[in-house]
């Protein structure tokens, strides 16, 4: 790799590396920050924390030496009240200042809604000026981006699902139409859009896609932009972030805990507050595996008790790293490969299966592809959103309702809907259906022949 050659700067994108934690998004990020005089922006909502840098995986020192980083250790871990409204207004001011200077700005991290933040414009019906646009945009980026809304309207607990789905269908027969009646969360939201800005869903999302957007949300932000995901074997994967798990316990994990938790409660029992592990640093894997092995009494830690309760800690820790890693790909495959109308920039897949193949398979591809979209030509890899797959996708995802008289369940798509014809659980309905029918008629049959 030559760090010092010289890049032509004169179209500079927007990168994202994508993938799963532990697929080495944070090694090319720097490596190509190298190369093209790029700097990071780490898009992970646990890594704007101070301190805590085993837990939320941080580059190290020597890394963030080798490349500029930012978006890192700006947040007071004690202070839950960050969201993802503050970290786009502190991070989007970054990537405008390094496109003018013509540098390439390489967003990196596994908080996907935080990159989807920088990729993407919210827009909103109705909204008259730039004002007006700014503070609607805050508001709903607040309500679409919350991991695990907590919808604080009376009927999201008083009211059952069918009864919510009435509901709707009188407010926005539109957008009823497009939702199962049991997926209660998007319910709550379409009704929560139309109390909190005096239009219906739909209404809102005709309007985003008149202006270049879709259902997800408003147009890209940078046109221009370029997302590598890096994808693994997930057998491969598994086995890497288990390793992954025991050197950060090899590093301090269990000790970087108990430092936090000690200071934590000390604050906590000075203001009279009672322990919240929902919010803010605590929201990290890591926290919740080990609670309680962290509450026990320092006498117990040392016995049998604290020796079983911390390797069921480790356990639980490497198993919902790996959950993690696979809900991951799923937000990619989901809201990037299989999104029927919403403009996605060009997304190229690199294969980082095999570390010893990193060169020829993830960094020199990654730089074909910048180095050919720098000078204005196609690459020569081809991305992944102008394969058969996905233009299949978006021939037959149409928003329509099926209902299966087979298996008594209603589907939204014809993508769902083909997808659930074509299941061994409903052919195997079917079947048994079938025989029970034939058993029906072969009795009444039987029946007849008696009675003669």
């Amino acid at each position: 790799m030559n760090d010092c050659e010289v890049v032509d700067m004169s179209r500079v994108p927007v990168l994202a590396i994508l993938g799963s934690t532990g697929s080495g998004k944070s090694r090319l990020g720097i490596e190509l920050a190298r190369r093209f005089s790029g700097e990071i922006i780490s898009a992970d909502s646990m890594q704007v924390y101070k301190g805590l840098d085993i837990i939320t995986a941080k580059v190290t020192e020597q890394e963030k030496a080798m490349a500029p980083h930012h978006m890192l250790d700006i947040v007071d871990p004690l202070n839950p009240s960050f969201t993802v409204v503050q970290f786009r207004n502190m991070a989007l001011p970054i990537i405008d200042n390094l496109l003018a200077k013509k540098k390439l700005p390489i967003i990196v991290g596994g908080t996907n809604y935080y990159i989807e933040s920088l990729l993407w414009q919210v827009l909103i019906a109705g909204a008259e000026t730039d004002a007006d646009v700014g503070q609607l945009n805050k508001k709903l980026e607040d309500a679409t981006y919350r991991k695990k809304a907590k919808i604080e309207l009376d009927r999201s607990t008083t009211k059952s699902n069918s009864e919510l789905y009435e509901e709707l269908t009188k407010v926005d027969p539109e957008m009823a139409m497009t939702i199962h009646e049991n997926n209660r969360r998007k319910i709550i939201r379409s009704l929560e859009v139309f109390e909190q800005y005096g239009v219906t869903h739909s209404e809102l999302l005709k309007a985003q896609r008149i202006a270049g957007g879709s259902d997800l949300g408003g147009p890209l932000r940078y046109p221009d932009s370029i997302l590598l995901w890096l994808r693994c074997e997930q057998k491969v994967l598994d086995e890497r972030l288990e390793s992954r798990v025991d050197a950060m316990l090899e590093t301090g994990l269990v000790q970087e805990l108990l430092d936090f938790h000690r200071r934590y409660n000390e604050q906590r029992i000075k203001s009279n507050t009672s322990a919240d592990y929902t919010k803010g640093i605590f929201q990290s894997i890591g926290f919740k595996e080990f609670h309680a092995y962290l509450v026990l009494p320092e006498e117990e830690k040392r016995e049998k008790k604290g020796e079983k309760l911390l390797q069921q800690g480790i356990d639980d820790l490497k198993l919902v790293t790996k959950r993690y890693a696979k809900r991951q790909e799923k937000w990619i495959k989901n809201r990037l490969i299989r999104c029927a109308d919403r403009q996605v920039p060009l997304l190229y897949e690199l294969d980082c299966t095999d570390v010893n193949q990193w060169n020829s398979r993830v960094y020199e591809p990654a730089v074909a592809i910048i180095e050919a979209v720098m000078r204005g030509e196609k690459p020569e890899q081809k991305p992944l959103n102008e394969l058969t797959l996905h233009q299949e996708y978006i021939k037959n995802n149409d928003k329509k309702r099926h209902y299966c008289d087979v298996c008594d369940r209603i589907f939204v798509g014809k993508f769902q809907w083909d997808i659930h014809l074509d299941s061994n659980k409903h052919k195997k309905v079917l079947k048994k259906k079938k025989i029970e029918e034939r058993k029906k008629t072969e009795q009444s049959s039987a029946s007849v022949d008696c009675k003669l």
